[in-house]
């Protein structure tokens, strides 16, 4: 359990069987609505990066993906997502910090993370951690672009 001031008890665990997968997938969908992913495409990113959920009591208020470097991307990349309606209470920290600490154990060469353009809060919350972007993305059919920013 994480415990951080100001913003009561947080739960933050590991996507596994039962209600996880589904639970990250609906704080996902909302934070990211240009990115809907299936049940499949989530068991398929778990196989793969490492996936959490942040609970407050039985809610699930956040979710996290942290994907180790690879071959096109030397950084490990950690991505922290939360519900607006929980924002400003310490969730989003929570979940950054224990996403840092867990892209540490994987090398390479500093940490990324990804946020949607039209998501202001996130991109503030990046840039005030020593995030600078470094590259800002259209998926093919889609309008608003992601924004990649870097800490090195």
């Amino acid at each position: 359990m994480n415990d951080h001031e100001g913003c009561g008890e947080l739960r933050v665990v590991p996507v596994a069987d039962g209600r996880g997968p589904a639970d990250w997938r609906a704080v996902h969908n909302t934070v990211v609505p240009t990115a809907v992913l299936s049940e499949d495409e989530v068991r398929e990113r778990a196989g793969r990066n490492r996936l959490d959920v942040a609970y407050l009591g039985g809610v699930a208020v956040g979710c996290s993906t942290v994907r180790p470097p690879d071959g096109g991307t030397p950084a490990a990349t950690v991505i922290a997502r939360i519900l607006p309606e929980y924002r400003g209470r310490g969730f989003g920290t929570a979940l950054y910090e224990r996403g840092l600490a867990h892209a540490g154990t994987l090398g390479g060469q500093g940490v990324e993370t990804v946020v949607l353009a039209s998501n202001e809060e996130g991109l503030r919350f990046a840039l005030a951690r020593g995030f600078a972007e470094v590259e800002r993305y259209v998926l093919p059919g889609e309008t608003i672009p992601y924004v990649t920013l870097r800490r090195t």
